[in-house]
């Protein structure tokens, strides 16, 4: 007999409500910049989803991240460039804030659950950040270099108070909100 793989009621509500959240966070927070780049809220509730629904629901919240993104406006600058590498790097990076930290909290869960999502709280701004840049270095740097004066600069304002604003929120945030959620599961 076939395992079907369905979604409960449950997954597809908070599934839901994260994308909602992902989606008003995303633009709430264009109006928070420091620099070029407006700080990315909505990391949280996509790790949020990955640690409770898994890696296909944090594949999906970073999937409506990164569209979000596109449709805000964020990326204008670079789809002058390169539509194509535009929507490759904000996609790929949304992904991968979603997948790796599904992936950390798997692993690690067993040992400590508020540890594993502490962890994985740290990796998807990592994850999200790093693909950022290695789309960068493969589309952008010709124009990185015009836009800032050296790679240096733009590399300081990326690593400046933005990640490290986003690195904290969800450092912070997340495993107290996983662990209310499990909390209330233990009811």
């Amino acid at each position: 007999m076939k395992k079907e793989n369905k979604m409960s009621t449950k997954t597809l509500v908070l599934g839901a409500i994260l994308t909602a959240l992902v989606i008003v966070l995303q633009y709430l927070s264009m109006a928070i910049r420091f620099g070029t780049f407006s700080i990315t809220l909505s990391l949280i509730p996509i790790v949020i989803g990955s640690i409770t629904c898994g890696a296909g629901m944090g594949a999906w919240l970073g999937l409506v991240f990164g569209i979000t993104v596109l449709l805000t406006g964020d990326a204008a600058p670079f789809w002058a460039v390169t539509a194509v590498g535009t929507f490759i790097t904000v996609v790929a990076k949304g992904i991968a804030a979603g997948v790796f930290p599904a992936l950390v909290f798997k692993l690690f869960k067993k040992t400590n659950k508020t540890f594993a999502s502490a962890v994985a709280a740290i990796i998807s701004p990592i994850a999200n950040t790093g693909v950022f840049l290695l789309g960068c270095v493969v589309f952008f740097i010709p124009t990185l270099i015009e836009w800032y004066g050296n790679v240096t600069a733009f590399l300081v304002t990326i690593f400046s108070f933005n990640f490290l604003i986003e690195l904290v929120l969800n450092i912070v945030l997340t495993p107290v909100i996983i662990r209310l959620i499990n909390l209330k599961k233990d009811k």
